[in-house]
């Protein structure tokens, strides 16, 4: 959104608003500069009068809760440097984001702050990157669940860059973990159930973690698009994808409780050099398990439970397995999703598997299968069997369903 500036700006204490550079909540961003020292700051204005709701006195009730924790600031959540008053502004002052180009924040009036929401204008970020912003978010996230604070508006224009440090902005929706919180935020970073506690924190930052891994907008989770076959071939990418989507589960309750136990799962990550060896061993088919989303065909496929089979099929044994050889054959790669995660796939009565004999489940892609048709089931360990029906893999590339 642009922001167009107005006759004259806000009057603040020692500080002279140059134009501004954002937005946040109902108040605006300037870049400013101290009158006595010269220093660039980001002060964030919120007028006190002229608006239906009070947005001043809800964020000075942020401020307070980030306040009183002062004594541990974290390196990933942006340092409010002061609070003050004036008789029409709530005012704030902040380091300011670098520069889109990575330089530092200047003058110039080609500045624009680096945000990750304009970083993934670029596209999806590469594997080291994308696991630094990852673990630099959450570990600025964990802090706040640890003081007992929920952020409640985790998305990627309110991760800044100082100093090329991801760095967590935007206190204006923070509060306590302990009270009753109203559905408040930026809706599509909300989790379906409108629970909007440290769970709800979870659920946006795994859709952040899809974004940056993916470089697709929160709207197609958990769909991997143009990246599948990369994120289904490296453990890493692989890895990262599994903590988003447990991160996002539309269940509250399969979600992370709260931020530390996620950054913990994405820490577990294999290290670089053993997914280098690991990628030598066993090639794409190895990582399947990844579960990877692409999109070129959907078939929608609702609301179709079948009856008890009476010979259900069984999981099977990895020798009685379809895993997907690759050969001389034009062969073809499926992507299989399911409303609820973690679903066995059996095609034509198999359980299909990795190359390490490890049952892909959903959502996932499947490398190298015949182009044939396929009797296509779901076997979930709480919702049961789903049968599909019978999919032809020559003309459809993702089989979707909704138990």
């Amino acid at each position: 959104m642009s922001v167009t500036t107005p006759v004259s700006p806000p009057p603040i204490p020692d500080v002279e608003l140059l134009r501004p550079v954002g937005r946040g909540g109902f108040g605006e961003v300037w870049l400013g500069v101290n009158r006595a020292t010269g220093a660039l700051r980001a002060v964030k204005v919120i007028p006190l009068r002229g608006v239906a709701a009070d947005p001043a006195g809800r964020e000075i009730v942020s401020l307070a809760q980030l306040e009183s924790q002062r004594g541990t600031r974290h390196p990933h959540l942006l340092d409010i440097q002061h609070v003050g008053l004036t008789a029409d502004h709530l005012f704030y002052l902040m380091d300011p984001a670098d520069d889109v180009s990575g330089a530092a924040a200047s003058t110039s009036p080609d500045y624009r702050p680096a945000t990750l929401a304009r970083r993934l204008e670029q596209g999806p970020l590469a594997s080291d990157e994308c696991f630094r912003c990852a673990r630099q978010l959450l570990s600025g996230l964990a802090h706040l669940h640890q003081a007992g604070m929920v952020h409640r508006d985790i998305k990627p224009a309110n991760c800044l860059f100082v100093g090329r440090e991801l760095k967590l902005a935007d206190f204006g929706l923070l509060t306590s973990a302990s009270t009753q919180l109203s559905r408040i935020g930026t809706v599509k970073y909300m989790p379906p159930d409108g629970r909007m506690d440290l769970r709800a924190d979870v659920y946006a930052a795994g859709l952040v973690l899809y974004e940056m891994l993916t470089g697709m907008p929160a709207e197609a989770f958990p769909q991997l698009g143009e990246r599948a076959r990369e994120i289904a071939s490296n453990p890493r990418l692989a890895h990262l994808n599994r903590v988003a989507l447990q991160a996002a589960q539309r269940d509250h309750h399969r979600r992370y409780a709260h931020a530390s136990l996620m950054l913990e799962a994405l820490e577990r990550a294999p290290a670089p050099r053993a997914t280098s060896r690991l990628r030598r061993a066993t090639g794409i088919a190895a990582a399947i398990a990844a579960v990877a989303l692409a999109t070129t065909a959907y078939v929608a496929l609702r609301d179709r439970k079948t009856d008890e089979d009476p010979n259900p099929p069984k999981t099977a044994s990895p020798p009685d397995a379809v895993a997907a050889p690759a050969n001389s054959q034009p062969r073809v790669d499926v992507n299989f999703v399911t409303d609820t995660f973690e679903a066995n796939i059996y095609l034509d009565n198999q359980l299909l598997v990795d190359a390490a004999g490890q049952p892909l489940r959903t959502p996932c892609t499947a490398l190298s299968l015949s182009p044939e048709p396929h009797r296509v089931r779901f076997q979930h360990p709480e919702r049961g069997q789903f049968d599909a029906g019978t999919i032809d893999f020559r003309e459809v590339r993702e089989v979707s369903v909704n138990w």
